[in-house]
């Protein structure tokens, strides 16, 4: 009956029109309507993961029955403020802040709605108006959807330990009336041309708007936008869940978590002491597929140069193990204990550009070594601008195109701790990783033998690897990535004083 009356009062948003000629403002809620979830539990969860601890998570996983039946049963107002009181209290805002720009951006992504994004996206004036914390969508609406300003719930901060309380501030949380209220104040005697929403709780702020449409598809039906639709390539992000926890997913994973971290001890620790042509065969006997494609060049008493795009930590030992050999590597960023434990010598770069070259020189000597000239790891399909000292040193190239499947962690961190990187890796019920040996650089694609210069050697390998893998080049660095998601510019020191702080 409510849902006819809705129709009655509200057409669908299939039905509204907006004239590229005559665009017009817009008042649109989020969750349900420029989302196809109508659920932010999912987003919550990921905060208090990602900005808390699993710890948190899972006390909110246990509190979700609690928050449903509050919901249903009492007011949506309610349930909201539960999820930021377990979610939220006792956190610092920076954490929260950093996790809604580097981790919740890439599930929000893949839950736009196209038919209400393609509404909104045609509109000059673009508002938000949403029951969840401004804190937690904002960058996502403003960098992504092109939203001009977000209108939500403000949460109280403690000015003394910059920790959010768990309470909110006044009026409260935005549903109902303080919805209209809202928009009201942002507007004034400006009325938005449309007003969009998807339940009973948005009426009152859709009832001031000249024209109020509902999104009435179900989720189920309803079609995502495409990613490349968004207003900014989604190329970095940061978080261990690979699948958004939905209360079923979140519950899969606890379950799974201690079984998970003791199939990575073995996964680890039983094939740590054995040789790379042995692991190559142990791994599927532990549930690890490795995929091997092309053929390394044989070798010789000249060390070969394995230069590939970087995965996770683990590429040069996965390289050693599709060589059936050791090989050198040279890293930055990784602790002292990560390289003890390494199976394959594991060498510090320094960042100085003539040390590392009579370093790596030195270790070329000796034998072969895997280098990742990106400088740091890069989850989407896409290449970050190669380092061209590589070029230098050697004509002896092996581009070799890496790529994994994760199913539910990811075997990578920016704000996390990196000694774990290996293990979230193996914790994954089944992960696999592609390795593609590319032909050795013909002599003429060299700098000493072909007079090219280090640059274009190094965006030759790049695009050779891009094509292999169907990624896409770019000219994005280690700085971008860690000033985007870590609030810093990747320097070791730099990192560390963050975190002190």
């Amino acid at each position: 009956m409510a849902k006819t009356a809705a129709v009655a009062r509200f057409p669908s948003i299939e039905k509204c029109e907006v004239s590229d000629a005559n665009p017009q403002s817009i008042a649109a809620d989020l969750d349900g309507t420029l989302l196809i979830s109508r659920s932010s539990f999912p987003y919550f969860m990921l905060v208090a993961i990602e900005a808390g601890s699993l710890l948190r998570g899972l006390i909110l996983l246990l509190a979700f029955p609690l928050i449903a039946v509050a919901y249903i049963f009492v007011s949506e107002a309610l349930a909201i403020r539960m999820l930021i009181y377990i979610s939220f209290s006792g956190v610092k805002v920076r954490d929260i802040e950093l996790a809604a720009r580097a981790v919740l951006p890439r599930f929000y992504a893949t839950d736009v709605r196209e038919d209400s994004f393609s509404v909104f996206d045609k509109c000059k004036r673009k508002v938000i108006i949403t029951a969840n914390p401004t804190i937690m969508v904002e960058p996502f609406v403003k960098e992504y959807l092109g939203g001009d300003k977000v209108i939500g719930t403000e949460i109280e901060v403690d000015p003394k330990t910059g920790k959010a309380t768990g309470f909110v501030k006044k009026p409260g949380v935005l549903v109902g009336k303080w919805k209209k209220l809202g928009v009201l104040k942002e507007f004034g005697d400006e009325k938005p041309g449309i007003g969009i929403g998807d339940r009973e709780s948005d009426h009152d702020f859709m009832s001031i708007c000249k024209d109020g449409y509902m999104v009435l598809l179900p989720s189920k039906r309803a079609k995502p936008l495409p990613l490349d639709r968004l207003k900014s390539r989604l190329i970095f992000h940061d978080g261990r869940l690979v699948q958004r926890p939905t209360p079923l997913n979140a519950l899969i994973t606890y379950i799974w978590l201690p079984l998970g971290f003791a199939l990575c001890l073995l996964r680890v620790y039983f094939n740590l002491p054995l040789p790379e042509r042995i692991v190559r065969y142990t791994y599927p006997m532990l549930g690890i597929k490795l995929v091997i494609k092309g053929k390394p060049p044989t070798p010789d008493s000249k060390g070969n140069l394995y230069v590939c795009n970087h995965r996770t930590a683990l590429d040069p030992i996965i390289i050693a193990i599709a060589l059936g050999r050791k090989v050198s590597c040279v890293t930055y960023s990784v602790s002292k204990l990560s390289r003890f434990q390494s199976p394959i010598p594991a060498v510090a770069l320094t960042r100085n550009r003539e040390a590392d070259a009579a370093m790596i020189k030195a270790l070329l000597e000796k034998g072969d070594l895997v280098v990742c000239p990106e400088g740091t790891t890069c989850r989407e399909p896409y290449l970050l601008r190669f380092s061209a000292l590589f070029a230098e040193l050697s004509d002896r190239i092996v581009p070799v195109a890496m790529d994994v499947k994760q199913s539910m962690f990811n075997g990578t961190t920016v704000r996390g701790v990196k000694f774990w990187d290996p293990y979230f890796y193996f914790m994954n019920p089944r992960p696999t990783y592609e390795v593609t040996f590319l032909e050795r650089l013909p002599e003429e694609m060299t700098c000493k033998a072909g007079g090219k210069s280090s640059f274009e050697v190094a965006n030759h390998v790049q695009r050779l690897l891009a094509d292999s893998l169907g990624f896409e080049c770019t000219q994005l660095t280690r700085k971008d990535k860690y000033t985007l998601l870590g609030g810093n510019d990747g320097k070791v020191e730099s990192m560390y004083s963050k975190k002190g702080n």
